[in-house]
């Protein structure tokens, strides 16, 4: 009788089934791949009210783009600069962005200080610049890797921006004159995402466009687009700010004369819609080069601006007021993990950006920053990160807000301002001198002065010496700076020129 044999009779097959168990095991014991790290490509915007888009309910400006990009992700109603150490908003507010650090902490220095894309830098990542760059050239140069037409200063014409790009040092170089700045900038950042396209690393793509800030001379084929007269005026113009609390003619206010005429203020307007439409389709461009590359769907995507601006609201121009419209900004963040068609009334500030990619990317949140991610508020874990919001400008105001009220403070001229934010949201009623909102406004001081105290601000609510708050807008003087275009001079500065 034959004798019948098990499989493990046969040497061939115990060796086969030790190699499977072999291999099985030796699978196990691989660490399992990290997800992939999302791209992000930041854009910024110069000098752009945050009710200047479609999606925030105004139907007088078109910005398809970035509504379809809020619609896709999520958009932030109450997001904002802290203000700033003088009349260049943009320095500190890009100081404060690219730090996490709050005004007071950081004012308009970059150097030396650890930087948002460094940290990047050091978590893996590609990093590339492009556009306006208003703090130190050695700054910048050590927070990013590659760079391409890079503007330093604060303003400049649009049709023919000085740009620099890296040597072969890493340095950047010797400026030279190009064409339209939006257009210049937009390329730039197709450019690198192209050259993204098969690497192995994730990328931090930063565009910071020159747009909408002044010279209001939109690019050729957008000129006129708005016609003249068919925007309307703010709900808060006036023909000029009812008292001084600053240098009424610090440069932004120069761009038109006083009284402000309503047909004028218009007129810029126009011009200033123009200039963000036209941004909105090199937006576009841009994103259609992340679709092509395969990149958009694992692209975090953000739009913010540096601060706002009056354009005519409160008798202003410019942004050196702590005014919602001038500090108030947009603030629309899309890609994986953002949810879709949301809308947070967070307070947010936009040093709280840094904190908050940090976090969408995986990356250690560093104990020092002032900024808070804002990944609960997108997760639906909190409404808010914070109670209330301050803000500062110069010595000359403080102000603070709750989700109700606003009070401003100006110490120099012994005088406050209070604002019942959700029935007077243009601040156009100020009640701190009626008697029954003297609680209130009590109150508020009161937060006023524990807000500067967690913010690191020292200065008195009220200046040892009071100035006056009179002034004659006819004695104003106003002149065209050097980067005024022939389209503007003729537009707005003819009677100075023709004199």
């Amino acid at each position: 009788m034959k004798s019948s044999k098990t499989i493990w009779e046969k040497p061939t097959d115990m060796l086969r089934i030790s190699i499977f168990l072999l291999f099985l095991w030796a699978a196990s014991c691989q660490p399992k791949p990290e997800p992939q790290k999302p791209n992000i490509l930041f854009l910024f915007a110069d000098d752009q009210r945050a009710d200047a888009l479609g999606i925030s309910g105004n139907p007088h400006i078109l910005t398809p783009t970035l509504d379809q990009l809020a619609q896709e992700g999520s958009r932030f109603t109450n997001a904002y600069v802290m203000g700033g150490n003088h009349g260049a908003i943009c320095m500190a507010s890009r100081a404060m962005l690219l730090s996490g650090k709050n005004l007071f902490q950081v004012y308009d220095r970059l150097n030396g200080v650890q930087t948002m894309t460094m940290d990047f830098a050091k978590a893996g990542y590609t990093t590339f610049g492009t556009g306006k760059w208003h703090n130190e050239k050695e700054a910048f140069e050590a927070s990013f890797q590659q760079a391409e037409n890079v503007f330093l200063g604060g303003m400049a014409n649009h049709y023919s921006i000085s740009v620099r790009d890296y040597d072969a040092q890493g340095k950047l170089g010797e400026p030279t004159s190009k064409g339209y700045s939006t257009d210049i900038f937009a390329q730039s950042a197709i450019d690198f995402l192209n050259s993204q396209k098969q690497a192995s690393n994730p990328f931090f793509c930063y565009v910071a466009f020159t747009v909408p800030h002044d010279p209001y001379s939109p690019e050729a084929s957008h000129i006129k687009l708005y016609p003249d007269g068919s925007i309307p005026l703010p709900k808060n113009f006036l023909p000029s700010h009812p008292f001084q609390f600053d240098e009424l003619t610090v440069r932004d206010e120069n761009l038109t004369g006083w009284p402000r005429k309503p047909e004028v203020v218009q007129m810029i307007l126009s011009d200033y819609y123009a200039l963000i439409t036209h941004l909105d389709t090199q937006i576009a461009r841009i994103i259609q080069a992340l679709k092509d590359n395969g990149q958009y769907e694992n692209t975090i995507i953000v739009y913010a601006a540096d601060n706002g601006l009056a354009v005519g609201s409160h008798g202003l121009l410019g942004k050196q007021s702590l005014y919602e419209h001038s500090m108030k900004v947009p603030l629309i963040i899309k890609g994986p993990g953002i949810p879709k068609g949301k809308e947070f009334d967070a307070f947010a500030y936009i040093h709280d950006i840094y904190p908050t990619l940090a976090e969408l990317a995986g990356i250690p949140l560093r104990e020092d920053l002032d900024g808070i991610s804002l990944g609960k508020v997108l997760s639906g874990e909190q409404k808010q990160i914070r109670e209330s919001l301050f803000t500062a400008y110069r010595n000359t105001a403080r102000a603070v807000r709750d989700q109700k009220w606003k009070l401003i403070r100006y110490p120099e001229r012994d005088y406050t301002q209070l604002f019942d934010l959700e029935n007077d949201p243009e601040e156009i009623h100020n009640l701190a001198e009626l008697e029954q909102y003297q609680e209130q406004k009590n109150q508020m001081m009161a937060l006023l002065r524990a807000s500067q105290k967690t913010a690191g601000d020292t200065i008195p609510l009220t200046a040892p010496v009071i100035k006056p708050m009179e002034y004659n807008p006819d004695t104003l003087r106003r002149k065209p700076d050097q980067w005024q275009p022939e389209y503007i001079l003729k537009r707005y500065f003819s009677d100075l020129v023709q004199n």
